[in-house]
């Protein structure tokens, strides 16, 4: 086994979305932030202290797909082609944005806090003009396993832990990507394989995770440390444990032109789609989005 390590650290950088929505923006700063097909990933949080939270009002997009997925707090989705579905704690929203999609996405507090993440992957060009697709995935659908030494959830791939095989609920994606939460106590350690084609990463959100034994430095909350290849994983947890994202897939190798909430492979078809939304082409876009 070929064991992967951190080889590339990036710090997440506060930013501001949507509606004046605070979050911390790791992959996606810029063309440069990407670890692919992993376009962009942002770690928003709001309280009651904050006050009103505007959310993602109606918006379009094209050429890839959203993820969300709720740690506490829950968000409400819309979009144009009539669908419609509110994910609390623990619940993904995986939406196939393909040929073009307008949606909106309103968050809620749960006792007076809100915590949540939005992962944008890319799609193959054979892909980007497809239908689009939306996932309303609730909590009791995403497999959770008390391991020794912490917890996992799957959403997306499969893991086998103890002698057990869990299996994310989100399947027939084009880069068959691996999305886990992980929650490992203080100074634990854990074991996991990587499909060795697959560009891979971590985020964390809680405490620190180190990857590897040969002393190389542990990624501290709201980084993401990118993975170099190999077909495993170890991760050991610091002192006060971790909360962390294991993200992995297979790269697309093509071009990205993005401009905005576009993702496309040449600027002719980032210009094709701006045309499209603003002369109304994407699917159903009289669907009322309030």
């Amino acid at each position: 086994m070929t064991e992967r390590i951190v080889e590339r650290l990036i710090h997440g950088e506060r930013a501001s979305d949507g509606d004046g929505v605070q979050l911390r923006r790791s992959l996606g700063q810029g063309p440069f932030a990407r670890l692919d097909p992993f376009l962009m990933l942002d770690e928003f949080q709001a309280d009651d202290r904050s006050g009103p939270i505007g959310g993602f009002p109606p918006h379009p997009h094209r050429g890839f797909e959203t993820v969300t997925y709720m740690l506490v707090g829950s968000m409400q989705h819309r979009d144009s082609l009539g669908n419609s579905g509110r994910i609390g704690p623990g619940g993904v929203q995986w939406m196939t944005a393909a040929g073009g999609i307008v949606h909106s996405e309103m968050p809620e507090l749960h006792d007076g806090y809100m915590r949540g993440f939005q992962l944008w992957i890319n799609l193959p060009a054979a892909d980007k003009m497809k239908a689009p697709r939306y996932q309303d995935i609730q909590a009791d659908r995403v497999p959770e396993y008390p391991f020794d030494g912490g917890r996992v959830r799957v959403i997306a791939g499969e893991v086998v832990l103890e002698g057990n095989t869990l299996v994310g609920p989100v399947s027939g994606v084009a880069t068959a990507p691996t999305y886990m939460d992980l929650v490992i106590e203080p100074g634990r350690k854990l074991t996991l394989p990587i499909e060795a084609d697959h560009n891979a990463m971590i985020y964390v959100y809680d405490g620190e995770v180190s990857a590897g034994d040969d002393g190389f430095s542990p990624v501290a909350a709201t980084n993401a440390g990118l993975l170099s290849r190999g077909d495993e994983v170890r991760l050991r947890a610091g002192d006060e444990g971790a909360g962390l994202l294991l993200l992995a897939a297979n790269p697309v190798k093509e071009s990205v032109v993005q401009h905005g909430p576009f993702v496309m492979n040449t600027r002719d078809e980032i210009e094709q789609a701006i045309r499209d939304y603003q002369e109304g082409r994407f699917e159903r876009e009289d669907v009322a989005l309030s």
